[in-house]
C-alpha cells in the first residue's frame, strides 16, 4: 500500500484572517456549492472553461459523502471524484480523490480547510496535497504548482468576499 506522503508528494496552502466567527466560516466552507463556485466560473487557468460540481444526499458534509466534479478543457473531458475523509465540526474538513482522477495539471489529491480561533474572528487555512498526473506529467510539471496555488487562492478569497478580512500585524 502507497503510503499517502509518497502519493501526495506536492503541497500548497494559504491563509486568511477573517472577521467572523469559526461556526460561520465553516458552515460557509462546508457547502461546497459556494465553496467551489470558482470552478463552475469560466476562468483564465480553465482556458474558458468550467466544471460542473454535483453532491450526494449527504450533501459533501460528512464522512464518506462523495463530490463530483466533471467538464472539459479545450475539448478533453475532466472528471473528479471524491470523498469526504474528515469532517470535523467547526474546525475542519478534508476530502480526497476516489480513483484515477482525469485532469490535466494534477493527479491525485487530498484537500482541506482548517478553521482556527483567532483575536477578532478567525484564520482559515486551505491546502492541497497532490501528486502529478499519471498522464500529461511534462504538463503537470509545468502547470501543477500554478494550479495548486491558484485552486487554494480562489477557495481563501471566496472566504474573504463572504466575511471581512481583517489586518493582522505579524
Amino acid at each position: 500500500m502507497t503510503r499517502a506522503s509518497e502519493l501526495f508528494s506536492r503541497h500548497d496552502e494559504c491563509t486568511v484572517f477573517v472577521a467572523a466567527f469559526p461556526e460561520e466560516v465553516f458552515a460557509f466552507a462546508d457547502d461546497h456549492a459556494q465553496f467551489s463556485a470558482h470552478m463552475g466560473s469560466p476562468s483564465w487557468m480553465m482556458l474558458g472553461s468550467r466544471m460542473d460540481t454535483s453532491v450526494d444526499a449527504a450533501r459533501g458534509q460528512e464522512v464518506g459523502s462523495h463530490i463530483t466534479m466533471t467538464g472539459n478543457v479545450v475539448g478533453i473531458p475532466l472528471v473528479v471524484d471524491e470523498v469526504v475523509v474528515e469532517h470535523v465540526v467547526p474546525w475542519e474538513k478534508t476530502w480526497e480523490t476516489v480513483g484515477t482522477p482525469r485532469l490535466l495539471v494534477i493527479g491525485a489529491y487530498r484537500m482541506g480547510f482548517r478553521v482556527l480561533r483567532h483575536e477578532r474572528g478567525s484564520a482559515f487555512r486551505v491546502f492541497i496535497d497532490y501528486s502529478l498526473p499519471e498522464r500529461h506529467r511534462w504538463l503537470g510539471r509545468l502547470l501543477g504548482q500554478v494550479y495548486a496555488r491558484w485552486c487554494v487562492k480562489q477557495m481563501t478569497k471566496g472566504v474573504e468576499r463572504r466575511f471581512r478580512r481583517v489586518t493582522t500585524s505579524h
